[in-house]
């Protein structure tokens, strides 16, 4: 990794998100000297990929720097030469992600792009897409770090980790969108806010918190449970019950409520998709919308209306990232990584999402011990779902695959298991090669 000069390659350039990064990349010139950011997509995501290019080259010219942009569909070129390979696509857009969402609604199931079968579903397109990226990064760029934002961002890290020499570490909004929220309550600055985080993505607990020294956890459980906004703009806030939050004695994360309030949950999800459709068919409204702003000659910032996206902190936890491991700066981030003795029962090469220190080696994560019983059984049932999944779909297992479903706390029985993994076959048979024709 050179001292003076960085590459960013950025897998899914077309994404609507990309303004949050290359915005994050202007406000660290100073501490990174980033000199290439190479965009690229697919041939679909071609024309997205154009206005995202003269957007960015806008944000530059802007603020003066020094900074030469490429957008194209070699992702081979992108990869070459890079320090850091940032990954953030979608598999199949967004008519994938409606499809994700549809089909357990019909079965009378939480229909949500991460978690469920729309995550499980997700993650049997992503998985072998990003090994075949890391085939690349360990061929054309050994030494750079790949720095998912993909969904569902454990599941690729642990299937990144397992099946590849690729140094990664996966990352999450969620965390960081948690501790701006506690902070808001709090009355105080982010900074000033410690939170113990250990779990799983999108199933992470704030196990304690702290305000300048002080156990700040019941506090905020109570708050939380008084109705102080706790949730992402793509999840319903579904109000939390304050006795069930007292007796969990630890901060759930927005994605909890599909575990804990699914009956209310879904009931919101089925009457918003009749009325509204799908939050996918919510968002592609939103994507075009941003795109007509991103095509505008006049347009040279990132624009405020990118917040409804869901995205909130995006740049600042992977910029973030970027800078402890290039600066070596030893802080504490919330990362996806492999667990390594941190939580007890779990695998060392099961990825957790927690609290860690990043420097220029990686990622160390904090070990929390014993979780209490209270979170530790959902989380090793998730887990398990996760590993099942992997198999899934690197293999090609349809048994692995329904395993995963049958052991995935959202899918109430085998036959519903069955007959959506059916249909998600189905619906995603162009996605899916891995999978025997005898199954589509």
């Amino acid at each position: 990794m050179s001292r003076d000069s960085l590459k960013l390659a950025i897998i899914g350039g077309g994404s609507s998100y990309t303004p949050e990064l290359v915005e994050g990349v202007l406000k660290r010139l100073t501490s990174l000297p980033v000199k290439q950011i190479h965009f690229v997509d697919i041939e679909e995501g071609k024309e997205k990929l154009d206005i995202i290019y003269g957007l960015a080259k806008r944000m530059i010219a802007k603020v003066g720097a020094d900074i030469e942009v490429t957008a194209d569909c070699d992702r081979r070129a992108a990869i070459k030469g890079a320090d850091f390979v940032m990954t953030q696509f979608r598999v199949g857009g967004l008519a994938a992600r409606a499809n994700d969402e549809k089909i357990p609604l019909k079965y009378d199931v939480i229909g949500q792009e991460t978690t469920g079968p729309g995550g499980f579903a997700k993650a049997l397109r992503t998985i072998p897409v990003i090994l075949d990226i890391c085939r690349d990064i360990e061929e054309l760029s050994p030494n750079a770090w790949m720095l998912n934002f993909t969904n569902p961002a454990g599941l690729v890290s642990e299937a990144v980790n397992k099946y590849t020499k690729v140094k990664n570490i996966g990352l999450c909004n969620v965390p960081v969108s948690m501790q701006m929220m506690i902070a808001d309550m709090m009355d105080c600055q982010p900074n000033e806010v410690q939170l113990e985080f250990a779990g799983l993505n999108h199933l992470v607990w704030v196990h304690k918190a702290w305000l300048n020294g002080e156990d700040i956890t019941h506090t905020v459980l109570e708050k939380v449970g008084d109705g102080a906004n706790f949730s992402m703009k793509n999840i319903w806030e579904e109000p939390w019950d304050p006795t069930f939050l007292k007796a969990l004695n630890a901060i759930p994360c927005p994605y909890h409520r599909y575990f804990y309030q699914t009956d209310a949950m879904l009931a919101e999800e089925k009457l918003s998709a009749a009325e509204k459709g799908t939050r996918a068919e919510q968002v592609m409204q939103t994507e075009s919308e941003l795109f007509e702003l991103y095509q505008q000659p006049s347009l040279d910032h990132k624009p405020s209306q990118l917040e409804e996206r869901g995205g909130a902190y995006y740049s600042d936890a992977s910029l973030n990232l970027v800078d402890a491991i290039y600066n070596n700066r030893n802080s504490l981030h919330v990362v996806n990584v492999p667990n390594n003795g941190a939580i007890n029962g779990l695998p060392d090469d099961a990825v957790i999402e927690c609290t860690a220190v990043v420097g220029s080696w990686g990622a160390k994560p904090l070990a929390v011990g014993e979780l209490s019983p209270n979170v530790k059984g959902l989380l090793h049932q998730v887990k398990a779902y996760e590993q099942l999944t992997i198999e899934a779909a690197v293999h090609g297992s349809y048994e692995q695959g329904l395993m995963a479903l049958a052991n995935n706390p959202l899918v109430p029985d085998i036959g519903r298991a069955k007959s959506i993994f059916d249909e998600i076959l189905q619906q995603n048979r162009h996605y899916l090669p891995q999978f025997t024709l005898t199954h589509l």
